[in-house]
């Protein structure tokens, strides 16, 4: 075991790693940690008006996992539950495809400065928030004056009320976040792929492999560590929605419900219409440990397969 005097001589000698690790500890200190110990909340009927902030955390009345039978005891748990595990599981599925596509295709550009350009087109809709995105989409998909509609009555056809039948959001929804996110989660994969050992493929070319054989053999189980180690973690998130996607780009359309409203938008409107700060934290709290559960299952099959593509 180190004594004080040895640990004080390695955080001097490390003393730049430290430095440049610092901002991203506090972040989860501040962001991540210190918030865990708002979870009692979930337990509490909480009233901020009462006492202020803190003295209402603590004098709250203990009301046990009441705050939790909101996201069960509604009739609409069902379809939040049912929308946002469906939703995350094509976003897990198709995205990954997607990017690891895109991550593929991109490599083999031999021109280098194509390569950047197209990197950063992909790249840009990441940066947008879901307010500009909902904008638009609204720009394509108004009743009024969006421009699909405009293409459909130049062809002769009937217009069409995009904000008032659900029947095509599940695309839509699922268009607009590969649209957005793919180019960001494919520069991982990039990176990996030009970390391999290029004298890999002059062994394959001189064995006369084609392209394909060379991305079939070499690249993709190649891959294979670092796309098992980011489905791992996206699982943990298969109980969260993006809720800027599911609020701001159906903009809160009430008939889109049945298909749009997940876990984040319900609580967040259960929140505003009757204020209960418990209840909401309740769903984030059901929302971590079901992730959780969620990431040591998958991990622990992972590790029975291939303990070297496991996250721990």
């Amino acid at each position: 075991m180190k004594t004080l005097g040895a640990i004080f001589k390695d955080v001097v000698k490390n003393k730049v790693m430290l430095l440049m690790v610092l901002p991203g500890a506090l972040w989860f200190l501040f962001f991540s940690y210190i918030p865990m110990l708002g979870t009692v909340i979930a337990f509490k009927e909480y009233r901020f008006h009462r006492d202020g902030f803190w003295a209402s955390i603590v004098n709250s009345k203990w009301v046990g996992l009441d705050n939790f039978k909101f996201l069960f005891s509604t009739d609409d748990a069902y379809i939040i539950t049912r929308n946002t595990i469906l939703y995350n599981a094509v976003f897990i599925v198709v995205g990954l495809a997607l990017a690891v596509l895109m991550a593929v295709v991109l490599s083999e550009i031999t021109n280098k400065k194509l390569s950047k350009l197209y990197q950063t087109g992909m790249f840009l809709p990441y940066f947008l928030s879901w307010v500009i995105v909902g904008y638009f989409a609204f720009s394509f998909l108004s009743s009024e004056r969006g421009l699909l509609n405009y293409v459909f009555e130049y062809f002769g056809w009937e217009s069409m009320q995009w904000y008032s039948d659900p029947k095509y959001w599940p695309y839509i929804i699922v268009f607009i976040y590969l649209w957005k996110a793919v180019g960001y989660n494919s520069v991982v994969y990039l990176a990996a792929i030009m970390g391999i050992d290029k004298s890999l493929y002059e062994a394959a070319m001189i064995d006369g492999a084609n392209k394909w054989q060379q991305i079939r053999n070499i690249t993709l189980p190649l891959l294979s560590p670092i796309i098992t180690i980011m489905t791992l973690l996206a699982v943990g998130k298969v109980f969260y929605a993006d809720f800027g996607l599911f609020y701001q780009v159906p903009r809160d359309s009430g008939t889109l419900y049945s298909v749009t409203n997940v876990i984040d938008t319900y609580v967040y409107r259960g929140l505003k219409t009757t204020g209960e700060i418990g209840m909401s934290t309740a769903a984030g709290l059901y929302q971590s440990v079901v992730g959780f559960a969620l990431v040591i299952t998958s991990n622990y099959i992972v590790r029975r397969f291939n303990k070297d593509n496991a996250l721990f």
